[in-house]
């Protein structure tokens, strides 16, 4: 299943499609495809980066357990308590900018906001189940 997701943030423009295909009683991410049009850029290495972190933490946020509060503080400490998306849990990855000369966007954030939507289009697409919460378990979707 493909899912696609569009947001508009500090100037710029990005959109997502996220891969996923069936495995068990889950599905399993395949390829995350990204483009940006941030406008006018100087270094197209570093929106590609930046959109890359955009895909990690946007995927974590979807499947994986969140921060939580406990009298206002975190119960997580470290990396080892909050667990981001490891690099053998990647999908492949495309980065693609947009060549648009318009005036200079954001690249910092923009990337983020269509990724979960995406990833959520695509498990229904795959699965025909709705997500409605973050975050959500890719192994148990049926």
């Amino acid at each position: 299943g493909k899912g696609i997701a569009v947001f508009k943030s500090f100037g710029s423009i990005s959109a997502c499609c996220v891969t996923v295909s069936k495995q068990g009683a889950g599905v399993k991410l395949e390829k995350v495809v990204s483009v940006i049009d941030c406008g006018h850029y100087v270094n197209p290495d570093n929106v590609k980066a930046q959109t890359e972190g955009n895909i990690v933490m946007g995927i974590t946020a979807a499947v994986k357990k969140g921060i939580t509060f406990t009298n206002g503080q975190s119960e997580q400490t470290n990396f080892h308590q909050y667990q981001v998306m490891r690099f053998n849990e990647m999908p492949a990855v495309e980065i693609h900018i947009v060549e648009s000369g318009a005036e200079p966007g954001g690249v910092g954030e923009p990337g983020l906001p269509p990724v979960a939507p995406a990833l959520a289009n695509a498990v229904f697409a795959a699965t025909g189940k709705r997500i409605r919460r973050l975050p959500f378990d890719l192994n148990t979707l049926a």
